[in-house]
């Protein structure tokens, strides 16, 4: 009997303890594939984290890596010889170059030792740092630079540590630390490793870092850098390479990737399912936005748009309907604002819910997101008769055929609200579009499709074979 192919999917700070579309796609990626063995290896912010979701029978197991929770696994202490490519790393790394770093870690697992903070005791490191301090942060304490430099190290090095299950094929769902997990298993055992990516890990990384106020000085463009640096290595090295739309694929191969191994391979839905909806027309105007009730879907944008369209419109109704536990202060600061403005019960929050019984009567989707990729729920609302504003990020411009009746920047109420009082008033064109729409789900973004496309790039990966797009 055949042994089946067992692949292990590596993940940062998402499925199974996190809900979102990143964690619906994988679930839905391993139960449509049940003639695959999967194992998971999941990289945490903090132990103990609750299971979101269950999952399916052919996971044959699970191990997490908490980020910053120890200074690395034991191991031999590593030679002079990888000591010496270790500072060569850096040099690159840190500057937002590349480097060597599958050569470096297949010699650590030649010496049978790992990267770990036991090398701070080696006087080349500390002179490194010592100098790197001197170079790029004369303005700021030695202090501030030495522990910025060690919350990324030590990151770095737990990556580095995870001793990620057995497997034919190692799957990353984003660069960064999954990513970095990725190159050591491949530079432990061998096999192959694929990449595939929602939205582009550094830039979103970028977002955040240049958003926080305490992030000063050098330690921004050490962060900066680090993560561009670290995509550039996955990318170099990665055996096949998936993006969700051209545009990124684009961005993709500007930061290394090979072109022969980077293909697009779209989100796809369950036609079948979203497509049996029936529709209920109900009086007024209903608009609703699934997601969770998080800052990245910028909730409180949504709901400053519903008071200026009640106000033009007041047979309009607003719903949210996505999980409203997953940060508790920001549900209730939009409960808030939602009091303040005096939506009562024209606006609603539904929490956890089948999204089906909403499709079946909303008048419209908003997707008010400050970061997306390909957000599924457009493609939902498509196959279920629903159309959609947006904002303007990730693919949703391309989806919407760069329609500026439908686009509105993000953080911009009075701009979304102004593309969803013009879909009120036009029925006939929202009706049209309703159509056209479906029928374009229906030939590009099928879940058959891409599962199908996915267990390809497994099958020929773990058969050994060069994998080109």
């Amino acid at each position: 009997m055949t042994k089946p192919v067992r692949v292990c999917l590596i993940l940062e700070g998402s499925y199974p303890f996190i809900t979102g579309g990143v964690s619906a796609w994988v679930q839905d990626l391993i139960s449509s594939l049940p003639e695959l063995e999967f194992s998971l290896l999941t990289i945490s912010p903090k132990a103990g984290q609750e299971l979101r979701y269950a999952p399916p029978p052919n996971v044959m197991e699970h191990r997490d890596v908490v980020l910053g929770s120890a200074a690395g696994a034991a191991g031999r202490r590593a030679g002079r010889k990888s000591v010496r490519g270790l500072i060569a790393m850096h040099a690159g790394l840190f500057s937002g170059k590349g480097a060597d770093i599958l050569g470096l870690l297949r010699a650590f697992a030649r010496e049978g030792s790992r990267p770990d903070n036991r090398l701070l005791s080696r006087p080349e490191l500390w002179n490194l740092l010592a100098n790197m301090n001197r170079a790029r942060n004369p303005a700021y304490a030695f202090s501030d630079y030495f522990w910025a430099w060690q919350s990324a190290h030590r990151m770095m090095f737990d990556a580095l540590a995870a001793d990620a299950p057995e497997a034919d094929v190692y799957h990353a769902v984003s660069t960064g630390f999954a990513g970095l997990a990725a190159l050591n298993a491949k530079a432990r055992t061998g096999a192959p490793f694929f990449l595939s990516e929602h939205g582009l890990y550094h830039k979103e990384r970028e977002i955040e870092i240049r958003k926080a106020g305490f992030v000063r000085g050098y330690q921004r463009d050490m962060w900066i850098n680090l993560y561009n640096s670290l995509s550039r290595l996955c990318y170099a090295q990665a055996d096949a390479i998936t993006a969700l739309f051209e545009e990124n694929r684009q961005k993709q191969i500007e930061l290394g990737a090979d072109p022969g191994r980077c293909t697009v391979v779209p989100n796809g839905i369950d036609l079948r399912r979203f497509s049996s909806v029936r529709r209920e027309r109900r009086e007024g105007f209903h608009v609703g936005l699934v997601g969770r009730i998080v800052p990245i879907k910028d909730v409180k944008t949504y709901i400053a748009a519903a008071r200026i369209v009640v106000e033009a419109a007041p047979d309009a109704r607003f719903y949210a309907i996505g999980p409203t536990d997953e940060d508790p202060d920001y549900y209730e600061e939009c409960r808030a604002l939602v009091a303040s403005f005096g939506l009562g019960a024209r606006f609603v929050f539904t929490g956890r819910q089948d999204v089906l019984s909403y499709y079946s009567f909303l008048d419209l989707m908003a997707l008010t997101s400050v970061r997306e990729a390909q957000p599924l729920v457009i493609l939902e609302g498509w196959a279920a008769g629903v159309q959609t504003v947006g904002t303007k990020v990730g693919n949703v411009p391309e989806l919407l055929n760069y329609d500026e009746r439908f686009l509105a920047p993000s953080k911009d109420p009075e701009a979304l609200a102004r593309c969803i009082l013009f879909a009120r008033a036009n029925p006939e064109l929202m009706k049209r579009l309703s159509a056209e729409n479906a029928e374009r789900v229906r030939k590009l973004y099928g879940k058959e499709d891409m599962i199908r496309r996915f267990g390809e790039i497994y099958s020929s990966l773990a058969r050994g074979s060069p994998w080109r797009a």
